[in-house]
């Protein structure tokens, strides 16, 4: 009998969270625009923060958020806002929990121009996961910035480089190669 030899990379290694998270989720390819548009929603919410930080507020975001249904949260007003600012088991950030909000809308918008939101992102990927390799792994990619840049166009905030290449490996669409990672048997 084969066993599959997979990788961790090594900030995984000591919190049972982040190892779950890593093992289960972190780098499988998403195809879901709604799931695609949570996860870039929630490395919004992280700029600044550890990321076991949104992680462990996970599902406190998911119901405040209504499950991230970009049309209830694209129809959030300013009692929203407020209720968001008040909910201990979010980041009660004004700028993001607003950000969010105009990010439903903007993808709305993209949706009643035709334009989907995963293939959106996944053309421009080249429709398949990319392998990134050798090296120092990089804060951004000149495809990061471009994705960045496509996004803001279409009213995005909350979508820096920085953050869209963390969603990029979150979500499957840049793979790190494994001289990044550690063997797990």
């Amino acid at each position: 009998m084969m066993i599959e030899l997979r990788h961790r990379c090594t900030w995984a290694e000591n919190d049972p969270l982040l190892r779950a998270y890593h093992d289960e989720e972190w780098g499988v390819p998403e195809r879901d625009s709604r799931a695609l548009w949570e996860k870039l929603m929630l490395d919004g919410f992280q700029a600044g923060l550890a990321w076991t930080t949104i992680l462990r507020k996970r599902e406190a975001f998911r119901q405040a958020f209504q499950g991230f249904d970009p049309r209830v949260v694209a129809g959030f007003g300013a009692a929203d806002v407020t209720r968001l600012l008040e909910d201990p088991g979010i980041v009660r950030s004004r700028a993001k929990i607003e950000a969010t909000i105009g990010n439903a809308r903007a993808y709305l918008a993209m949706a009643d121009a035709g334009e989907d939101f995963s293939t959106f992102v996944w053309t421009l990927a080249g429709g398949a996961p990319i392998r990134s390799a050798g090296g120092d792994i990089p804060a951004k990619t000149p495809l990061s910035e471009e994705i960045s840049a496509a996004l803001k166009k279409r009213g995005f905030k909350f979508v820096g480089p920085i953050i869209v290449y963390a969603w990029m490996q979150a979500t499957g669409i840049d793979l790190l190669s494994a001289p990044f990672l550690t063997p797990v048997a």
